[in-house]
């Protein structure tokens, strides 16, 4: 009997305007989508399919590293990741993403700044979302301590 996983995540487009999408997925709050302002005829202040790019790996390293966190033991107390992703003309002459980097600050009990960091590249590797990309994830990683007894728990 095989154990592999077959997962599948169905999205819907639907065009309102020029250059203005609804994206949609069953049970899920429907996300207005458009070109962004840095490209022509784009619009400020709604979401990008670039920012969607970024926001899927940020969240997806943060997802994992709370779930990697958990299975070590790792408190996690607080949890911060800025993501910025860097689109230039490429080796190939096409523009694109070259690099997506991830600014995180991770706040653990004093102790475990060890474990903390090693959750953190167990979940770089982790990431699906990065792992299917075909450009570097780079987390640049600051881990504070807490000390035991003043650390709130991260719900």
């Amino acid at each position: 009997m095989s154990t592999l996983k077959d997962f599948r995540f169905n999205v819907e487009v639907d065009r309102d305007a020029v250059r203005r999408l609804t994206l949609s997925s069953s049970g899920k709050p429907s996300i207005e989508v458009v070109t962004p302002p840095e490209f022509r005829g784009g619009s400020p202040g709604v979401w990008s399919p670039e920012d969607l790019l970024v926001a899927a790996a940020a969240t997806c390293y943060a997802l994992t590293l709370e779930s990697v966190a958990e299975r070590r033991g790792v408190p996690l107390r607080d949890l911060h990741v800025v993501g910025a992703g860097h689109v230039t003309k490429r080796a190939d002459g096409r523009l694109g993403f070259v690099v997506i980097e991830l600014a995180v600050t991770l706040t653990t009990d004093e102790g475990f700044e060890d474990e903390a960091r090693l959750a953190s590249t167990r979940s770089e590797s982790g990431c699906i979302i990065s792992n299917a990309l075909g450009i570097p994830v780079e987390v640049e990683l600051e881990v504070r301590a807490l000390a035991r007894e003043a650390a709130p728990a991260l719900a």
